[in-house]
């Protein structure tokens, strides 16, 4: 199955236009919450190589494990121009590329581990961007996913789903998926699930791939 290139490209121009003040707008709830998740998103992270899906501006950074070598993609240019920036002025050195993850440019079995923070709210087909991490994901290695999704609640959730349209049109992300079922439909195995906040509208996935390989 291919990625939808309508969508993709919408997902993308969506990105473009919002990476200018994304970091400004984020920066409340980035002190208050975010930036301890992203620590907790990242420690004790296994393997040498490790792929980041949705750098974005690369607010996780500052988290890399020191001795990893980081490959971080994002499906936005204009993100991507802003995480490199980042990058130079901490002085940490990741390949930065662009890519769509639904449609990932890897060899099956190239990384010890897989990171990514609120980005499957936003891939168009997320369970064929899950289903590509866990393809490129070594079948002993772990994915982890700092999400946003919707609430346990009825009401919430259903409220979440009346206002989803605007929230996608405005700022290109999904505040009502299901991204806990989705990495079950992609054929990951779940570990763990961590409620973050009440509702489990945030959550910290732990996941493994299936398959074998050859190493």
């Amino acid at each position: 199955m291919r990625a939808n290139a309508t969508l993709t490209g919408q997902t993308r121009r969506r990105y473009d236009r919002v990476a200018a003040v994304y970091d400004t707008v984020e920066t409340p709830i980035e002190r208050l919450l975010y930036g301890r998740w992203r620590q907790r998103l990242w420690f004790g992270l296994q393997g040498r190589k490790i792929l980041e899906v949705g750098v974005g501006t690369g607010k996780n950074m500052p988290y890399y494990p020191p001795d990893a070598h980081i490959t971080a993609i994002d499906l936005s240019v204009r993100m991507l121009s802003r995480a490199r920036k980042r990058a130079e002025l901490l002085r940490i050195d990741v390949d930065l590329r662009q890519m769509d993850v639904q449609e990932l440019a890897f060899p099956s079995y190239s990384f010890d581990s897989v990171v990514a923070s609120f980005v499957f709210c936003s891939v168009p087909d997320p369970i064929l961007g899950l289903r590509e991490v866990a393809r490129v994901c070594k079948p002993k290695g772990e994915v982890r996913l700092l999400e946003h999704m919707r609430a346990r609640s009825r009401p919430l959730g259903l409220a979440m789903d009346f206002v989803n349209p605007l929230v996608v049109r405005m700022w290109g992300a999904n505040i009502n998926r299901p991204t806990s079922r989705n990495v079950e439909r992609a054929g990951l195995t779940v570990v763990s699930v961590e409620d973050l906040a009440r509702q489990g509208i945030f959550r910290l996935i732990v996941a493994r791939p299936g398959g074998e390989s050859d190493d």
